[in-house]
């Protein structure tokens, strides 16, 4: 473990083996950090959340394994006694990412600089944020989506698809993030017919779905899933 000497570090933190942290950075109470971390200049982790509701009760905050989180990013611990900000594994966090209370956060992801998430949101893996996305706190990110730069996201985004623009649309299926993570050519396929059903075809939502059920393929069985879930809505094509 390395830790700059200008680094503060408070009680109740645990930092697993083999981190690096940066000069000036500040990891505050409650935070539980896994192994193989580097964390660059001036970074603040476990901070206070910025939640009118906060009444000091203890909440944490929680970093899995081999994440790079860059210079003035800002981590906040969750809002609610016994509650918790989780971030998994192998994210990339470049500069002056902000992740609010109670979010949670999968594994390989990558956000770009300036990413703004409010509270409550749910990032699944695989996903890409390009600079300067700010998202509505409890909206749901799905795997393998890939968000344009400086989009306002105010609903859920779509896995395997990329959305952007103000206001935000789908704009076709992620097809070099998924041929980059291995996608086979029929699963590709599958997910870009399900694309052409839900946007451009003249089908109700309803029964496009329906139809989505019977393909046989787990992707597409995730995209449904996914869309079934959502509660706020979602950017549509």
């Amino acid at each position: 473990m390395a830790i700059h000497p200008t680094a503060i570090i408070e009680n109740d933190v645990e930092i697993g083996p083999d981190c690096e942290v940066g000069a000036y950075s500040v990891i505050k109470r409650y935070t539980k950090i896994g192994a193989r971390n580097r964390i660059f200049e001036h970074v603040v982790l476990g901070g206070e959340p910025q939640d009118v509701k906060f009444k000091n009760e203890q909440s944490h905050l929680e970093i899995g394994d081999d994440n790079q989180i860059r210079e003035f990013c800002t981590f906040h611990r969750a809002n609610g006694e016994g509650t918790t900000t989780r971030i998994g594994s192998r994210n990339f966090f470049m500069v002056g990412v902000h992740v609010a209370h109670n979010c949670v956060i999968g594994d390989d992801n990558i956000f770009a600089n300036d990413v703004a998430l409010a509270g409550h949101i749910e990032i699944e893996d695989h996903v890409f944020l390009s600079n300067n996305v700010g998202a509505h706190q409890f909206v749901r990110m799905g795997r393998y989506a890939m968000v344009g730069g400086k989009s306002k996201i105010v609903q859920d985004v779509l896995p395997f698809f990329i959305t952007d623009g103000n206001p935000p649309r789908v704009r076709g299926i992620n097809s070099v993030g998924l041929r980059r993570a291995g996608f086979s050519e029929e699963a590709r396929r599958a997910l870009k017919d399900a694309y052409r059903q839900l946007f451009r075809s003249s089908l109700p939502m309803a029964k496009a779905l329906e139809q989505l059920e019977q393909v046989d393929d787990e992707h597409v069985s995730h995209l449904v899933k996914f869309i079934r879930g959502s509660k706020r809505g979602f950017s549509r094509g």
